[in-house]
């Protein structure tokens, strides 16, 4: 089985995306495209072999991905003129500790997190519980980053966290896209997963489908 997963390409991405696309019945919203992959031999209890990684798409979805900073003062500024979604204060933080409803909501909100370094124990502390099996905890805004770049390469980047199942499900982008892109798309995250497994394991399967329709196995 392993071996097949050299054979997977962008063309037979597409063929199996534009299926997708037609198997799947028209909505009244704009559907997302997800890409699934099932992990084999892969042992998720050694912490070493867990995956968890950031993985920037060549195409951008019609989806804009949202995203959220901790910060205050100068650097609260600089988010907000960079175009954050939202950004959360200390203040904020102490306003949701202990709420687990109100840091769940929050959790749902968003993509992406970034958090300036003096803030990043806060968060672990307060949200910690709830951000990090979903694999959402924030990424360090260094001094004197360049905050909209960061921001806006998080709009095209999928997360992926490989915890409790051997399985990896992004979506990839919106059934709009040219079914090239989102091929494109899919061989990014076959390719940076691919470049993360531990040795004896291998993509055993992946499948394609629109968020409400049925799979189609790629292989």
């Amino acid at each position: 089985m392993s071996e097949l997963i050299e054979k997977i390409n962008k063309d037979v991405l597409a063929k199996a995306i534009k299926e997708a696309k037609e198997k799947s019945k028209k909505r009244n919203f704009l559907q997302s495209v997800e890409l699934m992959l099932a992990i084999s031999g892969i042992d998720l209890k050694r912490p070493e072999n867990r995956i968890r990684m950031v993985i920037r798409l060549p195409h951008k979805s019609s989806k804009d991905k949202k995203v959220a900073v901790f910060a205050d003062g100068a650097v609260a500024e600089a988010a907000a003129e960079a175009g954050a979604d939202r950004v959360i204060s200390e203040k904020d933080i102490d306003n949701v500790a202990g709420s687990k409803k109100d840091i769940k909501k929050l959790a749902s909100e968003f993509d992406f997190f970034l958090a300036e370094p003096k803030l990043m124990a806060k968060v672990g502390r307060v949200m910690g519980s709830v951000l990090g099996p979903r694999g959402k905890m924030p990424q360090i805004l260094p001094p004197n980053a360049d905050v909209k770049a960061i921001i806006e390469g998080l709009r095209s980047s999928v997360s992926v966290n490989v915890r409790n199942n051997p399985m990896v499900a992004v979506a990839i982008g919106t059934e709009d896209m040219d079914d090239e892109k989102l091929a494109e798309n899919a061989m990014a995250v076959i390719e940076a997963i691919k470049g993360k497994l531990p040795e004896k394991s291998y993509i055993k399967k992946i499948y394609v489908k629109t968020s409400m329709g049925p799979s189609i196995r790629v292989m």
